[in-house]
């Protein structure tokens, strides 16, 4: 579609994204360390964190209209929200690092699965191909980051579904 213009819809999914991880920086994990990113993964992410952000608002097509692709943005904020019960999950808890990485509804490292699912969803609902593209950049390096990071932590195979042998 690409049409121009204010995205209400991309200011709501980037206040459910923003809110809980601004609360985080303040509630790490103990143990957290990101000093040792791999780089490539991490310019992944930063690129596709922007390209993200900023198309989820300059396009309206992802604002909520009559179409039959409807029920790809209920998937989307729905994914959204239980990014948002992950974080409740989280911010309850002891806040260890298995607490962070723990997988929810089987989806292994929630914390960076869902959002990137919720925007590649919500590119599909808004047929742009830019978003799609976009949200696949910011998987690769957002999800490769935080596997990596889980991986280093030797948590217990059976309590985590991201495993090293994965």
């Amino acid at each position: 579609m690409f049409t121009f213009g204010f995205s209400y819809v991309g200011v709501a999914f980037l206040l459910m994204l923003f809110i809980p991880n601004i609360i985080w920086t303040k509630n790490q994990p103990e143990g957290y360390d990101a000093s040792d990113e791999n780089r490539i993964l991490l310019i992944f992410e930063r690129v596709g964190e922007v390209l993200c952000t900023c198309l989820i608002l300059i396009f309206s097509d992802f604002n909520l209209h009559a179409t039959k692709w409807i029920i790809w943005l209920g998937i989307s904020f729905l994914l959204m929200i239980i990014y948002e019960i992950y974080w409740i999950r989280y911010f309850k808890s002891d806040k260890t690092l298995e607490d962070f990485y723990k997988p929810m509804l089987g989806i292994p490292v929630p914390g960076a699965m869902l959002p990137v699912m919720a925007f590649l969803i919500l590119g599909i609902y808004g047929t742009n191909i830019f978003l799609i593209i976009s949200s696949a950049i910011f998987g690769i390096g957002h999800i490769g980051i935080h596997k990596e990071h889980c991986n280093k932590c030797n948590f217990p195979k059976s309590r985590l579904a991201f495993r090293k042998n994965m």
